[in-house]
């Protein structure tokens, strides 16, 4: 799935905006339509080609459901969410806390990239359903902060009590609450809501201004949100053994051999990230939308265990594998998730302790109760992410069996995309639904990793686009399809994205295509010394798309987990990912976009493994584990050196073999035909690529000792 290259909590979701038509008149006169950015001459321009396709469904009511609050009275679409009532009684609740502002984030306690419904904020006060955003309310305004991916989105779902604010800085923020709030006043937050940066910003943009932030605990959000859904009642479970390794007790020890090896000694760990806690204790829920993870902290001590959760939840079968009853360095006491903060500033108070966070997940809630600082030990992630990073043998080995199966699927998918879009019958939301359907038939499935984006056309040229029914558009022969998908399996997580063409392509169509697959090669390809990190290799899946002035405006890869989230952090390709060690597994997708016209984006998983040099040691390489063959028609041999044409065929080799085994087990002979033909190898006779891949490989490894990575 697509990653920007940004901080780990803020990520790309699904667009939720439904669908109603209004006449042009009205977007014409629309002010705030004026504000987007493709210019009304060329959305006429658009509209006239769509016409001419026959691809106009939506092309209409995307440029007239928006709202125009210079009217009088206001435009508002059926779209717009009346929002007077809840922000009039979160005023009633401002005024009692003697505030003049209140900072409403997107997220959750737990800084999460995708979130319950039960946590969607922002979303209750505003009607804004993007995923990326920060509100503010005054006593008599009301703002939102959001990115461009969502700007129209916004004007289509807010009504006129807000106003739309198209920066996402905190410096932005802040310079509106400066102007908005009178000085000596005090601006409201939720602590458990704000990482530790976030609040250092606001402090540090707020400081010399005699505004000032106040930590309210009990978000005044949840006070006035009467039908907030509940937490699921569904059971906790764990995680049979046949997918595990190492029980939650050797974890327990590896962890606390770590605390006992740090030099600052601390006595305690406190784990704020889900998926730090169900990974220690090999356990899975249901609360966060596909992400099957649980609301929990763990505070972890040298001879205490201290699990809180939903308490209900856990059935006596579970209790006694967590040896819940005793109290012994390997007894688990289960205590209520909203005692925390109160457990917390208990334990700080016995002399000698010192507690280690993460700060990348601590919220701000529970790092300020850790006081005095010398009983404080950060660093920015947890032993449990950093060694969760490193899958062992059996989590690396039921990863690769469950990308098998997933191939499967995908196979499936793109067999039946080739039948159906010639006959008109196929759309980008008919699709989504296919390819989840065919994953759901694949043993141990649980469901998609992410909502699918499924983008034909101009609409992939979105980076960020998920279909709705309102810009939903058929697919057809002529246009380039891109795909990014993935699912949960008991013994894993996929994420892999095609790009295909059913028809003819034009010449910059394939150019593009091959030069973002042969980024994707060369990353795929490249040797490098343990440690490395990600950051100080990226450019080579940009490099060939660099040569004819092409790039993309997102990040090349991130980690991907074992029945986890389809973003593992710390894994990846970003300024503040760790370095890469073996048996860590990562996505690797570069990308091209032409505003208007198409998107290009090939997506596979890879697990880092060891590589054996003709002098050195310890040095690596990618094993790719995604198993779908690449779209023949796109790729232009011409540009691909004799070292990226045999990766490409031994890829290919080990898609028959793996894949073709797999397929001759469920007896699927037509598909198993289809990969063979999509698999045929290609002729490797000499290279005319524009730079060499040894040239590349030297660079980036020239990059990365600079940077001291080792």
């Amino acid at each position: 799935m697509l990653l920007r290259a940004t901080p780990p909590h803020t990520f790309t979701h699904t667009l939720h905006a439904t669908s109603d038509p209004q006449p042009l008149r009205v977007w014409i006169c629309s002010q705030r339509a004026r504000s987007v950015k493709m210019p009304s001459f060329s959305w006429l321009l658009a509209l006239y080609l769509a016409a001419l396709t026959g691809n106009t469904d939506g092309a209409v009511a995307r440029e007239s459901t928006e709202r125009n609050c210079s009217l009088t009275p206001p435009y508002l679409p059926s779209t717009a969410v009346n929002t007077s009532l809840q922000l009039e009684e979160l005023r009633v609740q401002m005024r009692a806390m003697n505030i003049s502002a209140y900072i409403i984030p997107a997220t959750d306690a737990h800084l999460s990239e995708y979130i319950a419904p039960r946590d969607a904020r922002l979303a209750f006060m505003t009607g804004f359903t993007g995923s990326a955003g920060t509100a503010v309310v005054t006593l008599n305004k009301a703002a939102l902060w959001t990115d461009s991916r969502y700007w129209v989105q916004a004007e289509r779902q807010m009504d006129c009590n807000w106003e739309l604010e198209k920066d996402v800085s905190i410096s932005s923020v802040a310079e509106w609450l400066i102007s908005e709030v009178p000085k000596g006043d005090e601006i409201g937050f939720d602590p458990f809501l704000f990482s530790l940066k976030t609040q250092g910003d606001y402090n540090i943009n707020l400081e010399s201004t005699d505004r000032s932030l106040k930590s309210i605990t009990e978000n005044l959000v949840d006070k006035v949100w009467k039908e907030r859904p509940s937490v699921p009642p569904d059971s906790l479970t764990r995680l049979p053994d046949r997918v595990i390794q190492r029980t939650w007790q050797e974890k327990v020890e590896h962890i606390r051999t770590q605390m006992g090896d740090n030099p600052y000694k601390p006595t305690g760990l406190l784990l704020s990230a889900l998926d730090e806690t169900a990974w220690l204790f090999n356990m899975r829920g249901n609360d966060i939308p596909y992400n099957p993870f649980f609301y929990s902290y763990t505070l972890l001590t040298m001879d205490e265990i201290w699990l809180f959760l939903h308490v209900e939840r856990v059935t006596e079968e579970l209790k006694m594998y967590l040896n819940a009853s005793c109290e012994g360095a390997l007894c688990v006491q289960l205590k209520g998730y909203d005692t925390i903060l109160d457990h917390l500033k208990n334990y700080v108070t016995r002399p000698g302790v010192k507690v280690w966070i993460g700060t990348e997940y601590t919220n701000y809630a529970l790092y300020e109760v850790i006081t005095p600082q010398d009983k404080l030990l950060t660093s920015s992630y947890s032993p449990v992410l950093t060694t969760k990073a490193v899958k062992d043998e059996t989590e690396q080995q039921i990863l690769r069996d469950a990308h098998v199966r997933d191939a499967v699927a995908v196979i499936q998918f793109l067999m039946w995309l080739e039948k159906t879009v010639p006959e008109g019958n196929a759309t980008e939301l008919t699709a989504a639904e296919y390819v989840d359907k065919c994953r759901s038939k694949q043993k141990d499935s649980r469901g998609p990793s992410f909502a699918t984006i499924s983008a034909s056309g101009p609409n992939a040229a979105l980076a960020h686009y998920s279909p709705t029914k309102e810009t939903n558009r058929r697919l057809t022969v002529d246009e380039m399809y891109l795909v990014d998908s993935g699912g949960q399996y008991l013994d894993g997580t996929t994420d892999i994205t095609r790009t295909v063409h059913w028809g003819k392509p034009t010449e910059m169509q394939k150019e593009a295509f091959t030069r973002v697959l042969m980024g994707n090669i060369e990353i795929s390809r490249t040797i490098f010394p343990s440690g490395t990190r990600g950051v100080n290799m990226e450019m080579l899946g940009r490099r060939a798309l660099w040569e004819v002035g092409l790039n993309y405006g997102h990040g090349t890869g991130h980690g991907v987990g074992n029945y986890f989230g389809v973003h593992e952090w710390p894994v990846g390709f970003q300024s503040n990912n760790i370095g890469f060690r073996a048996g860590m597994f990562t996505s690797i997708e570069p990308g091209y976009y032409k505003e208007n016209d198409f998107g290009i984006r090939i997506e596979d998983v890879a697990v880092v493994v060891p590589v054996q040099t003709k002098y050195g040691n310890n040095y690596l390489t990618f094993d790719t584990v995604s198993l779908v063959p690449y779209d023949r028609k796109l790729i232009d041999m011409s540009l691909l050196s004799s070292e990226q044409l045999h990766w490409l065929n031994k890829y290919y080799e080990t898609i028959r073999s793996l894949v073709g085994a797999e397929l001759d087990n469920q007896g699927l002979r037509e598909e198993k035909d289809w990969m063979l033909r999509n698999t045929e190898p290609f002729a490797e006779i000499g290279s005319s690529a524009s730079v060499s891949s040894s040239s590349l490989t030297l660079i980036a490894l020239a990059v990365a000792m600079l940077h001291n990575i080792v």
